[in-house]
């Protein structure tokens, strides 16, 4: 089954070449406030208090019905495990570009490649985890697409995939806890997934 993909183009280094799938990257790409690359550090160092600015991505994939895909990290994960948050995240690994991590991460998480995906733009900010102390402070890419797809998660990163539309989405999010980079993400973001999905109240 072939995909559309949809993004604008650019130039970029030379793609650094993947360890095994399934595994996050060890170093981190360090940038600044406008994300030009400042240099590279240990993915822990990185997140530890207070944080070091580094480059990330979040991806938000809704389904045919227009409903938002949501993921449950598993409960084994280091860091927020067990939390409801956005489609996939995630961090590029030197030199390569955001949208090619994205897409190597929902294959890599979800064991499904996504319609469409495009970009939506860049956030920026810093959110301590007070589960496990570490910080969140990222240069975020953010991406919208779809998945037609049923998803076929992989455990040890993904307890569950729930599709929610906006009304479900406020219960579960006065139900349980989210990640905590969720709220500045979706908010960033919920404008190019009402464009994606006019129709369905986002």
């Amino acid at each position: 089954m072939s995909h559309s993909l949809s993004t604008s183009t650019s130039t970029a280094a030379p793609e650094r070449p993947a360890p095994a799938p399934g595994q996050e990257p060890i170093l981190l790409e360090l940038v600044d406030e406008n994300g030009v690359t400042t240099g590279i550090a240990e993915k822990l160092s990185a997140h530890r208090a207070p944080g070091v600015l580094h480059r990330a991505f979040s991806v938000f994939l809704v389904d045919g019905e227009g409903r938002l895909l949501l993921q449950r990290r598993a409960r084994g994960k280091y860091h927020s495990p067990g939390v409801l948050t956005n489609t996939c995240c995630g961090h590029p690994y030197p030199q390569e570009r955001p949208l090619i991590a994205a897409l190597r991460r929902v294959g890599e998480e979800l064991g499904v490649a996504p319609a469409l995906l495009r970009e939506a733009g860049t956030v920026a900010y810093r959110h301590p985890d007070p589960a496990s102390g570490l910080v969140e402070h990222e240069f975020n890419h953010l991406f919208v697409g779809r998945l037609d797809l049923p998803a076929d998660p992989d455990p040890d990163e993904v307890e569950e995939v729930l599709a929610v539309g906006p009304a479900e989405l406020e219960r579960l999010r006065a139900a349980e806890p989210f990640s905590a980079w969720f709220t500045t993400v979706w908010d960033a973001a919920r404008p190019q997934v009402r464009e994606l999905a006019p129709g369905a109240g986002w």
